[in-house]
């Protein structure tokens, strides 16, 4: 029996979204993620094209972590008829229950608004799931360990280790007949407000990396600082400090910021609104697994207690109507939907608002639209005028940067037989791509989406 592996860059290709890599082998297929593109239509309506490879086929699905673009097309994989086990870790599979839960449920509302107020270009419009596809989905997962080998086969084992970047994130080791694939997942940053340190690894004959920060170093903010003296330009203005934020991980690092500041007496007891039903089940699984991160656990208690939870929609207007200065934390991080557009459709156009982003902006987003300018965004099929204050943090990034990226090929002790670069943008991409051939003489390929490889 011939031992070769062909490997395919389903996603997250020449892209930082929908990553999906399948491994063929002679015992078992292998998928590294099943994620959703976002951002540029283009890269959206990929969604909606079968999955390239038959699902049926495909006997595991492995997780790296539960973030949508890693996890979000799993639904579509199991109507085309995947039937297999969905592996990662307690946290990871938590995470990902309530994403493609939420996610679910914001595509049936849209689809519901685009046809109630017939904005849509498709009749009738139709969400991408539903809320009982998510639900199958769901139902296979099951749960591993870090750091343990796990056997999948006769030739083939797993190990899933811990990555930083979000709670229950790791990378993917798969020793296949004696060759070890690194599936690097989306790396972490070595000063973390929550998280440990990313682990490294140590060996890969094939190492596919991140590239989404590739080309770049993470700015040295003041970012205490800054949130003061806005916090304090908003009540000197009886304005509102909106930010929109990814539910996982950056919601609770926010709150922890602004919750440390507070308690140094560096902004007074304003009000300060968190408004993402996805962001307050994070927090509970935060709750269900203090190992996972480094908060003590009467900390993160004291600290929920401290902010304004919201809990229905009714509310999320109640919240809008409150004419006093405020801060809304709100999902989602690049704009792209959940509750934060609600608040911008109606504040963005008022002077005093100042809209902080923080973290990556996918091109196509709306969230990059805002960063790079835009005198006008569409919401709800409506131009909003932008009138409000832009602003941007990249220190509150998740993602390791390019010196992070080096840091954690490192200890790498062998030379890799093929390194092959995903999840960034093209810049990005080929910046750390010359970067690993200086620094280390590695051979570096950066794959086109749908492109395989057959390697010995």
């Amino acid at each position: 029996m011939s031992n070769k592996v062909k490997i395919s860059f389903f996603g997250a290709a020449g892209t930082v979204t929908g990553s999906r890599f399948l491994l063929e082998t002679p015992e078992y297929n292998i998928l590294v993620d099943s994620g959703m593109f976002q951002g540029l239509k283009e890269l959206r309506k990929l969604n909606w094209e079968n999955f390239p490879f038959p699902p049926k086929n495909i006997d595991i699905v492995l997780l790296t972590h539960g973030h949508l673009d890693h996890s979000g097309y799993l639904p579509r994989l199991v109507m085309q008829g995947f039937n297999g086990k969905v592996l990662g870790t307690s946290p990871s599979l938590a995470i990902a229950s309530i994403i493609l839960r939420d996610s679910a449920k914001i595509q049936e509302e849209d689809a519901e608004r685009a046809n109630k107020e017939d904005y849509s270009s498709h009749t009738p419009a139709l969400p991408f799931y539903n809320m009982e596809q998510a639900e199958k989905a769901i139902s296979l997962f099951e749960k591993i360990e870090p750091e343990n080998w796990v056997q999948l086969s006769e030739n083939i084992k797993v190990r899933f280790r811990k990555n930083g970047h979000i709670l229950g994130a790791t990378f993917i080791e798969l020793d296949v007949f004696g060759k070890i694939w690194v599936f690097s997942g989306d790396i972490g940053r070595e000063q973390d407000l929550l998280l440990e340190p990313p682990r490294r690894p140590q060996w890969a004959d094939y190492l596919i990396l991140e590239s989404t920060y590739g080309d770049r170093q993470h700015p040295v903010e003041d970012v205490d600082e800054v949130l003061s003296s806005e916090i304090e330009e908003v009540i000197n203005s009886n304005g509102s400090l909106i930010i929109p934020s990814f539910a996982v991980e950056r919601l609770q690092s926010l709150m922890f910021k602004l919750w440390q500041l507070y308690k140094k007496n560096k902004i007074p007891n304003i009000p300060i609104f968190i408004d993402s039903p996805m962001g307050n089940e994070v927090l509970d699984v935060f709750e269900r697994f203090p190992q996972w991160h480094k908060l003590e656990i009467n900390e993160f208690q004291q600290m929920k207690k401290h902010f304004k939870i919201v809990t229905s929609y009714k509310d999320t207007w109640k919240t809008i109507d409150y004419n006093r200065p405020k801060v809304v934390i709100a999902g989602s991080g690049m704009v792209t939907g959940g509750r934060v557009l609600t608040y911008l459709r109606y504040y963005l156009e008022k002077p005093e608002t100042t809209v902080l982003l923080v973290g990556f902006q996918a091109e196509g987003t709306r969230g990059r639209q805002l960063l790079e300018g835009s005198q006008e965004i569409k919401i709800f099929g409506k131009y909003c005028q932008v009138k409000a204050k832009i602003l941007h943090f990249d220190s509150l990034s998740a993602h390791a940067d390019q010196a992070g990226l080096l840091a954690w090929t490192s200890e790498i002790k062998n030379l890799p037989e093929q390194v092959f670069l995903v999840h960034g943008e093209p810049h990005s991409r080929d910046a750390l791509r010359v970067k690993l051939k200086d620094v280390y003489k590695w051979n570096v390929s950066t794959p086109k989406l749908n492109e395989s490889f057959l390697v010995p």
